[in-house]
């Protein structure tokens, strides 16, 4: 058994502890919610889907004998946010964290995406995480309680990627309000930091990001220096250290945890390292000395 696919804090790590996740009914959100759970903390998760977000909070409170609340929001609406807030204060007296995971993502040529959809991705990755950080905020320094935000960003946040241009343009913005809003509320004892992940297979945005005949002919795995996508667990694993106490000293930063993805495919020449065979190479090295000796 590999350790990676294992819990990694100890027991009790996020007691007394209350957080909020949006979009964490399903995918990362949910893995995250429920290790979030299993570590002692109360979570409130939310989403547009009342059927989802109701079912996701009684499984997860079952699964782990801890108490988790959903709430229906959507986070591009200011005053559907402040409501979720007012919701989770009363439930658990108080909140300690946010972790803005709610997005939303497809593949596609720019020239093909209507305003309509640039609209969507936008107003759902930026100005729900903006949305959600500001409402907390207030309230935090208002109440003078120490907390700890995560935005989940991307690897292509700082590059930029063709073909998932709304979301890179939303990720990126999510990335200067993470090192802004460290520095700027540092003074308030409220840490923000973000985690880049690379590919983590989920059900939804896994299968509208790479349909099944894109996913065969892409080899995603390849693409990848270590061989492998990553375990829900892992991605687990990094968030709740980061909203933990333990990371009391982490503020501003972003982590990548993409098994060596963006650096390799972001290298000019990275990808030649699977399409040059042995012999090819001893070709190469022979005319690059016949070269040399001409000189």
């Amino acid at each position: 058994m590999h350790h990676y696919t294992e819990p990694m804090l100890r027991d009790g790590a996020l007691k007394g502890k209350t957080f909020i996740v949006t979009g964490g009914g399903t995918g990362l959100g949910k893995a995250m919610t429920k290790y979030f759970l299993e570590l002692g903390a109360q979570v409130v998760i939310c989403s547009r889907k009342k059927e989802v977000i109701e079912t996701s909070a009684d499984t997860l409170s079952k699964e782990t004998g801890g108490r988790c609340l959903g709430i229906v929001c959507d986070v591009r609406k200011y005053e559907e946010v402040e409501s979720m807030l007012n919701q989770a204060i009363e439930k658990f007296g108080k909140i300690n964290g946010l972790v803005n995971n709610a997005a939303g993502n497809f593949i596609s040529p720019t020239e093909r995406l209507s305003h309509r959809a640039f609209d969507t991705i936008v107003d759902i990755v930026l100005k729900g995480t903006y949305n959600c950080s500001l409402a907390l905020g207030k309230y935090w320094i208002n109440n003078k309680i120490n907390a700890r935000v995560l935005n989940i960003v991307t690897t292509y946040a700082w590059v930029g990627s063709a073909y998932v241009v709304p979301s890179a343009c939303a990720k990126s913005g999510v990335l200067a309000l993470t090192r802004s809003l460290a520095v700027e509320w540092g003074k308030y004892d409220i840490r923000f930091n973000a985690i880049a992940p690379g590919p983590f297979p989920t059900e939804g945005a896994w299968n509208r990001l790479f349909p099944k005949a894109f996913q065969e002919e892409l080899a995603i795995d390849k693409r990848i220096p270590v061989g492998r996508v990553g375990q829900h667990q892992e991605l687990a694993n990094l968030a709740a250290y980061l909203m933990s106490d333990y990371a009391a000293y982490v503020n501003g930063e972003v982590v990548t945890i993409d098994g060596g993805e963006w650096m390799r495919n972001g290298g000019e020449f990275s990808w030649i390292g699977d399409a040059i065979s042995p012999e090819m190479w001893d070709q190469v090295e022979q005319s690059i000395r016949s070269n040399n000796k001409k000189e």
